[in-house]
Protein backbone atom coordinates (compact mmCIF):
# COMPACT_ATOMS: atom_id res chain seq x y z
CA UNK A 1 0.00 0.00 0.00
CA UNK A 2 1.41 3.48 -1.00
CA UNK A 3 0.29 6.66 -2.24
CA UNK A 4 1.01 7.98 -5.74
CA UNK A 5 2.17 11.45 -4.28
CA UNK A 6 5.02 11.86 -1.59
CA UNK A 7 3.36 14.34 0.72
CA UNK A 8 0.24 11.54 0.65
CA UNK A 9 1.90 9.14 2.44
CA UNK A 10 2.81 11.42 5.31
CA UNK A 11 0.03 11.99 5.57
CA UNK A 12 -1.23 8.37 6.14
CA UNK A 13 1.69 8.01 8.94
CA UNK A 14 0.39 10.77 10.74
CA UNK A 15 -3.08 9.58 10.58
CA UNK A 16 -2.26 6.03 11.41
CA UNK A 17 0.25 7.14 14.79
CA UNK A 18 -2.24 9.07 16.00
CA UNK A 19 -5.50 6.87 15.29
CA UNK A 20 -2.97 4.21 17.85
CA UNK A 21 -2.59 6.65 20.26
CA UNK A 22 -5.69 8.79 20.24
CA UNK A 23 -7.89 5.41 21.30
CA UNK A 24 -6.44 6.10 24.95
CA UNK A 25 -7.93 9.12 25.55
CA UNK A 26 -11.66 8.72 25.15
CA UNK A 27 -11.64 5.88 27.36
CA UNK A 28 -9.51 7.38 30.48
CA UNK A 29 -12.67 7.91 32.69
CA UNK A 30 -13.50 4.17 32.06
CA UNK A 31 -9.80 3.12 33.19
CA UNK A 32 -10.16 5.35 36.10
CA UNK A 33 -12.95 3.41 37.45
CA UNK A 34 -11.94 0.77 36.49
CA UNK A 35 -8.37 1.23 38.63
CA UNK A 36 -10.86 3.45 41.12
CA UNK A 37 -9.00 6.49 42.09
CA UNK A 38 -9.40 9.96 42.11
CA UNK A 39 -8.14 12.84 39.76
CA UNK A 40 -4.83 13.37 41.96
CA UNK A 41 -3.89 10.13 41.71
CA UNK A 42 -4.82 9.65 37.69
CA UNK A 43 -3.36 12.84 36.71
CA UNK A 44 -0.24 11.26 38.62
CA UNK A 45 -0.22 8.68 36.38
CA UNK A 46 -0.88 10.25 33.58
CA UNK A 47 2.66 11.60 33.70
CA UNK A 48 3.87 8.70 32.29
CA UNK A 49 3.07 8.82 28.75
CA UNK A 50 5.44 12.81 28.58
CA UNK A 51 8.19 11.25 30.91
CA UNK A 52 8.62 8.19 28.49
CA UNK A 53 8.62 10.80 25.59
CA UNK A 54 11.10 12.75 27.27
CA UNK A 55 13.41 10.29 27.61
CA UNK A 56 13.13 8.68 24.27
CA UNK A 57 13.64 12.29 22.96
CA UNK A 58 17.24 12.01 24.65
CA UNK A 59 18.16 9.34 21.85
CA UNK A 60 15.86 9.47 19.26
CA UNK A 61 18.16 11.02 16.95
CA UNK A 62 20.30 8.35 17.47
CA UNK A 63 17.64 5.61 17.27
CA UNK A 64 16.39 7.08 13.98
CA UNK A 65 19.31 7.04 12.57
CA UNK A 66 20.07 3.47 12.95
CA UNK A 67 16.87 2.11 12.45
CA UNK A 68 15.30 4.36 9.54
CA UNK A 69 12.13 5.16 9.26
CA UNK A 70 10.29 2.09 7.89
CA UNK A 71 11.26 0.33 10.96
CA UNK A 72 10.55 2.82 13.46
CA UNK A 73 7.29 2.74 11.99
CA UNK A 74 6.99 -0.99 11.77
CA UNK A 75 8.78 -1.05 15.79
CA UNK A 76 6.74 2.38 17.17
CA UNK A 77 2.94 1.84 16.62
CA UNK A 78 2.70 -1.69 17.80
CA UNK A 79 4.99 -0.65 20.88
CA UNK A 80 2.42 1.86 21.36
CA UNK A 81 -0.59 0.16 21.22
CA UNK A 82 0.57 -2.42 23.06
CA UNK A 83 1.89 -0.49 26.07
CA UNK A 84 -2.04 0.52 25.94
CA UNK A 85 -3.39 -2.80 25.65
CA UNK A 86 -1.30 -3.32 29.61
CA UNK A 87 -2.44 -0.73 30.35
CA UNK A 88 -6.19 -1.74 29.75
CA UNK A 89 -5.39 -4.70 32.33
CA UNK A 90 -4.48 -3.15 35.51
CA UNK A 91 -5.73 -1.74 38.46
CA UNK A 92 -2.50 -0.44 39.95
CA UNK A 93 -1.81 3.21 39.15
CA UNK A 94 2.14 2.87 39.25
CA UNK A 95 1.84 -0.52 36.65
CA UNK A 96 -0.69 2.09 34.67
CA UNK A 97 1.67 4.72 34.88
CA UNK A 98 4.94 2.62 34.07
CA UNK A 99 2.98 1.08 30.79
CA UNK A 100 2.10 4.52 29.76
CA UNK A 101 5.68 5.57 30.23
CA UNK A 102 6.88 2.61 27.96
CA UNK A 103 4.14 3.77 25.29
CA UNK A 104 5.59 7.33 25.80
CA UNK A 105 8.60 6.06 24.53
CA UNK A 106 7.71 4.63 21.21
CA UNK A 107 5.76 8.35 20.74
CA UNK A 108 8.79 10.08 20.88
CA UNK A 109 10.24 7.91 18.79
CA UNK A 110 7.36 8.35 16.15
CA UNK A 111 7.39 11.88 16.49
CA UNK A 112 10.69 12.48 15.46
CA UNK A 113 10.24 10.21 12.83
CA UNK A 114 7.23 11.32 10.96
CA UNK A 115 8.14 14.88 11.93
CA UNK A 116 11.67 14.60 10.08
CA UNK A 117 10.26 12.48 7.36
CA UNK A 118 7.55 15.50 6.81
CA UNK A 119 10.23 17.92 7.11
CA UNK A 120 12.54 15.80 4.28
CA UNK A 121 9.28 15.68 1.87
CA UNK A 122 8.88 19.25 1.94
CA UNK A 123 12.44 20.10 1.05
CA UNK A 124 12.39 17.11 -1.53
CA UNK A 125 8.78 18.72 -3.33
CA UNK A 126 9.69 21.86 -2.81
CA UNK A 127 6.13 22.99 -0.90
CA UNK A 128 5.05 23.44 2.55
CA UNK A 129 3.42 20.33 4.03
CA UNK A 130 3.41 20.37 7.97
CA UNK A 131 0.71 22.21 9.01
CA UNK A 132 -1.78 19.78 6.64
CA UNK A 133 0.36 17.13 8.29
CA UNK A 134 -0.25 17.76 11.42
CA UNK A 135 -4.29 17.85 10.47
CA UNK A 136 -3.80 14.33 9.39
CA UNK A 137 -2.47 13.48 13.51
CA UNK A 138 -6.04 15.49 14.30
CA UNK A 139 -7.65 13.54 11.91
CA UNK A 140 -6.48 10.37 13.58
CA UNK A 141 -7.70 11.56 17.07
CA UNK A 142 -11.08 12.24 15.29
CA UNK A 143 -11.52 8.56 14.01
CA UNK A 144 -10.47 6.99 17.15
CA UNK A 145 -11.73 9.04 19.96
CA UNK A 146 -15.23 8.41 17.46
CA UNK A 147 -14.94 4.59 17.80
CA UNK A 148 -13.66 5.23 21.62
CA UNK A 149 -16.61 7.04 22.27
CA UNK A 150 -18.87 4.12 20.65
CA UNK A 151 -16.99 1.64 21.95
CA UNK A 152 -17.56 2.92 25.52
CA UNK A 153 -21.14 4.06 25.22
CA UNK A 154 -21.64 -0.02 24.29
CA UNK A 155 -19.95 -0.78 27.22
CA UNK A 156 -17.01 -2.87 25.11
CA UNK A 157 -14.22 -2.59 27.34
CA UNK A 158 -11.21 -0.48 26.89
CA UNK A 159 -9.07 -4.26 26.60
CA UNK A 160 -11.20 -5.24 23.69
CA UNK A 161 -10.66 -1.48 22.13
CA UNK A 162 -6.80 -1.08 22.18
CA UNK A 163 -6.12 -4.88 21.01
CA UNK A 164 -8.50 -4.13 17.91
CA UNK A 165 -6.51 -0.78 17.57
CA UNK A 166 -3.26 -2.73 18.14
CA UNK A 167 -4.42 -5.25 15.37
CA UNK A 168 -5.62 -2.75 13.09
CA UNK A 169 -2.80 -0.11 13.00
CA UNK A 170 -0.16 -2.91 13.41
CA UNK A 171 -1.08 -4.13 9.73
CA UNK A 172 -2.00 -1.37 8.02
CA UNK A 173 1.87 0.32 9.33
CA UNK A 174 3.44 -3.05 7.69
CA UNK A 175 1.58 -2.66 5.00
CA UNK A 176 2.67 0.48 4.15
CA UNK A 177 6.16 0.51 5.14
CA UNK A 178 6.64 -2.51 2.75
CA UNK A 179 6.68 -1.14 -0.44
CA UNK A 180 7.66 2.72 0.82
CA UNK A 181 10.86 4.21 -0.13
CA UNK A 182 11.68 7.24 2.56
CA UNK A 183 12.93 10.57 1.36
CA UNK A 184 16.24 11.45 1.74
CA UNK A 185 18.03 13.67 4.00
CA UNK A 186 18.06 17.44 3.01
CA UNK A 187 21.56 19.61 3.86
CA UNK A 188 21.66 20.32 7.49
CA UNK A 189 24.09 23.11 8.07
CA UNK A 190 23.19 23.67 12.24
CA UNK A 191 23.64 20.78 14.67
CA UNK A 192 23.42 21.31 18.33
CA UNK A 193 24.20 18.04 20.72
CA UNK A 194 23.11 19.40 23.83
CA UNK A 195 20.06 17.75 25.86
CA UNK A 196 18.66 20.98 26.97
CA UNK A 197 18.91 24.34 25.26
CA UNK A 198 17.82 27.46 27.59
CA UNK A 199 15.89 29.75 25.45
CA UNK A 200 16.94 33.33 25.20
CA UNK A 201 14.94 36.11 25.45
CA UNK A 202 13.21 36.20 22.26
CA UNK A 203 12.36 32.61 22.46
CA UNK A 204 11.17 33.36 26.12
CA UNK A 205 8.53 35.32 24.38
CA UNK A 206 7.18 32.62 22.63
CA UNK A 207 7.07 30.11 25.46
CA UNK A 208 4.72 32.54 27.03
CA UNK A 209 2.66 32.62 23.89
CA UNK A 210 2.43 29.03 23.42
CA UNK A 211 1.88 28.34 27.50
CA UNK A 212 -2.25 28.65 26.73
CA UNK A 213 -2.69 26.85 23.95
CA UNK A 214 -0.68 23.73 24.99
CA UNK A 215 -2.16 23.96 28.31
CA UNK A 216 -5.55 24.14 26.72
CA UNK A 217 -4.87 21.41 24.49
CA UNK A 218 -3.70 18.79 27.17
CA UNK A 219 -5.95 20.12 29.17
CA UNK A 220 -8.89 18.88 26.50
CA UNK A 221 -7.22 15.97 25.42
CA UNK A 222 -6.90 14.26 29.28
CA UNK A 223 -9.62 15.80 30.91
CA UNK A 224 -12.74 16.69 28.70
CA UNK A 225 -13.63 13.14 29.08
CA UNK A 226 -13.93 13.01 32.52
CA UNK A 227 -15.36 17.47 32.56
CA UNK A 228 -18.36 15.93 30.88
CA UNK A 229 -18.74 13.11 32.96
CA UNK A 230 -18.41 14.61 36.09
CA UNK A 231 -20.28 18.12 35.73
CA UNK A 232 -23.33 16.84 33.42
CA UNK A 233 -23.69 13.21 34.02
CA UNK A 234 -23.72 12.54 30.41
CA UNK A 235 -23.96 9.19 29.05
CA UNK A 236 -20.21 7.90 27.40
CA UNK A 237 -21.10 8.72 23.99
CA UNK A 238 -21.30 12.10 24.87
CA UNK A 239 -18.61 12.01 26.85
CA UNK A 240 -15.65 11.29 24.00
CA UNK A 241 -17.39 13.57 21.81
CA UNK A 242 -15.30 16.45 23.73
CA UNK A 243 -12.58 14.96 22.40
CA UNK A 244 -13.60 14.50 19.20
CA UNK A 245 -14.93 18.12 18.71
CA UNK A 246 -11.27 19.07 19.68
CA UNK A 247 -9.82 17.31 17.00
CA UNK A 248 -12.47 18.03 14.29
CA UNK A 249 -11.94 21.89 15.00
CA UNK A 250 -8.03 21.08 14.64
CA UNK A 251 -8.08 19.17 11.74
CA UNK A 252 -10.09 21.57 9.98
CA UNK A 253 -7.92 24.46 10.48
CA UNK A 254 -4.56 22.68 10.32
CA UNK A 255 -5.49 21.80 6.62
CA UNK A 256 -6.49 24.79 5.45
CA UNK A 257 -3.52 27.13 7.73
CA UNK A 258 -0.92 27.51 5.44
CA UNK A 259 -3.04 29.13 2.99
CA UNK A 260 -4.44 31.65 5.17
CA UNK A 261 -1.34 32.29 7.04
CA UNK A 262 0.47 33.27 3.91
CA UNK A 263 -2.62 35.82 2.60
CA UNK A 264 -3.15 37.27 6.14
CA UNK A 265 0.08 36.73 7.87
CA UNK A 266 0.60 34.71 11.03
CA UNK A 267 -0.11 38.20 13.02
CA UNK A 268 -3.85 38.07 12.15
CA UNK A 269 -3.73 34.36 12.29
CA UNK A 270 -2.89 34.17 15.74
CA UNK A 271 -4.75 36.98 17.14
CA UNK A 272 -8.18 35.07 15.65
CA UNK A 273 -7.09 31.57 17.07
CA UNK A 274 -6.60 33.95 20.66
CA UNK A 275 -10.07 34.84 20.49
CA UNK A 276 -11.98 31.29 19.68
CA UNK A 277 -9.30 29.89 22.44
CA UNK A 278 -10.89 33.24 25.13
CA UNK A 279 -14.60 32.37 23.22
CA UNK A 280 -14.15 28.54 24.06
CA UNK A 281 -13.00 28.23 27.92
CA UNK A 282 -15.60 30.98 28.49
CA UNK A 283 -18.43 28.73 27.37
CA UNK A 284 -17.02 25.34 29.23
CA UNK A 285 -16.07 27.66 32.56
CA UNK A 286 -19.45 28.80 32.72
CA UNK A 287 -21.65 26.65 30.52
CA UNK A 288 -24.78 24.77 32.25
CA UNK A 289 -25.61 23.07 29.04
CA UNK A 290 -23.36 19.76 27.81
CA UNK A 291 -24.31 20.85 24.35
CA UNK A 292 -23.11 24.52 24.87
CA UNK A 293 -19.19 22.80 26.20
CA UNK A 294 -19.32 20.86 23.45
CA UNK A 295 -19.03 24.06 21.58
CA UNK A 296 -16.55 25.26 23.34
CA UNK A 297 -14.34 22.31 23.27
CA UNK A 298 -14.45 22.61 19.74
CA UNK A 299 -13.13 26.91 19.83
CA UNK A 300 -10.29 25.22 22.28
CA UNK A 301 -9.41 22.93 19.46
CA UNK A 302 -9.47 25.41 16.79
CA UNK A 303 -8.09 27.74 19.13
CA UNK A 304 -5.28 25.61 19.92
CA UNK A 305 -4.27 24.03 16.55
CA UNK A 306 -1.70 26.79 14.97
CA UNK A 307 -0.42 28.60 17.23
CA UNK A 308 2.67 26.42 18.29
CA UNK A 309 3.28 25.55 14.35
CA UNK A 310 3.54 29.47 14.34
CA UNK A 311 6.10 29.76 17.31
CA UNK A 312 8.11 27.07 15.62
CA UNK A 313 8.24 28.97 12.70
CA UNK A 314 9.08 32.18 14.12
CA UNK A 315 11.69 30.89 16.75
CA UNK A 316 13.86 29.26 13.37
CA UNK A 317 13.79 32.93 11.77
CA UNK A 318 14.97 34.95 14.88
CA UNK A 319 18.25 35.88 14.49
CA UNK A 320 19.66 35.54 17.61
CA UNK A 321 21.44 32.35 17.21
CA UNK A 322 21.09 29.33 15.22
CA UNK A 323 17.30 27.79 14.20
CA UNK A 324 18.08 24.70 15.37
CA UNK A 325 19.10 25.99 18.88
CA UNK A 326 16.09 28.60 18.87
CA UNK A 327 13.67 25.45 17.83
CA UNK A 328 15.26 23.21 19.95
CA UNK A 329 15.01 25.62 23.29
CA UNK A 330 10.95 26.07 22.08
CA UNK A 331 9.93 22.11 21.90
CA UNK A 332 12.07 21.23 24.96
CA UNK A 333 9.86 24.00 27.46
CA UNK A 334 7.02 23.92 25.90
CA UNK A 335 6.92 20.23 26.53
CA UNK A 336 7.91 20.71 30.18
CA UNK A 337 4.24 22.45 29.89
CA UNK A 338 2.66 18.77 29.06
CA UNK A 339 4.87 17.41 31.74
CA UNK A 340 3.53 19.36 34.47
CA UNK A 341 -0.07 19.74 33.11
CA UNK A 342 -1.28 16.67 34.23
CA UNK A 343 -0.77 16.40 37.57
CA UNK A 344 -1.38 20.14 38.43
CA UNK A 345 -4.67 20.24 36.76
CA UNK A 346 -6.11 17.06 38.33
CA UNK A 347 -4.83 18.08 41.48
CA UNK A 348 -7.20 21.51 40.40
CA UNK A 349 -10.18 19.23 39.65
CA UNK A 350 -9.94 17.25 42.91
CA UNK A 351 -9.89 20.47 45.19
CA UNK A 352 -11.58 22.96 43.63
CA UNK A 353 -13.63 21.52 40.65
CA UNK A 354 -12.71 20.17 37.25
CA UNK A 355 -14.12 23.75 35.82
CA UNK A 356 -11.46 25.51 37.37
CA UNK A 357 -8.62 23.44 35.67
CA UNK A 358 -10.30 25.10 32.60
CA UNK A 359 -10.82 28.40 34.03
CA UNK A 360 -7.25 28.87 34.86
CA UNK A 361 -6.37 28.92 30.83
CA UNK A 362 -7.86 32.43 31.04
CA UNK A 363 -5.89 34.51 32.46
CA UNK A 364 -2.91 32.37 30.45
CA UNK A 365 -4.97 33.42 27.06
CA UNK A 366 -4.32 37.14 28.12
CA UNK A 367 -0.46 36.24 28.12
CA UNK A 368 -0.68 34.71 25.16
CA UNK A 369 -2.47 38.12 23.38
CA UNK A 370 0.17 40.72 24.96
CA UNK A 371 3.02 38.44 23.31
CA UNK A 372 1.49 38.10 19.87
CA UNK A 373 4.31 40.30 18.80
CA UNK A 374 6.82 37.76 19.49
CA UNK A 375 6.54 36.58 16.25
CA UNK A 376 7.73 38.86 14.59
CA UNK A 377 11.62 38.10 12.95
CA UNK A 378 13.93 39.81 15.14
Amino acid sequence: MIFSKPQHNIYFSFFIYSFCLGVFFPRIGDLQNQMNIGETTLGLALLGPPIGVQLSLLFADKIFSFLGFRLVMCLGVPMLSSALVFSSLTINPLIFAISLMLGGFAIGILEVAVNLEADRIEYKINKKIMNRSHSFWSLGFFCSGLTGALFSQMQISPFINFSLSLIFGTALTILFCIKYKPAEMRPNLNSNNSLFVIPTRAVMGLVILTLSPMLLESASIDWSVIYMRDVFSTPPFLNGMAIVMVAFTQFSIRYYADQFVEIYGSDIISKISIIAMFIGVTLVFFSNFPYLSLIGFAFIGGGSAVLFPLAMSAAAQKTDRSAASNVASLAQISFLIFLLAPPFLGYIAENFGIRISFGIGLPLIMLSWLFVSSLKSK
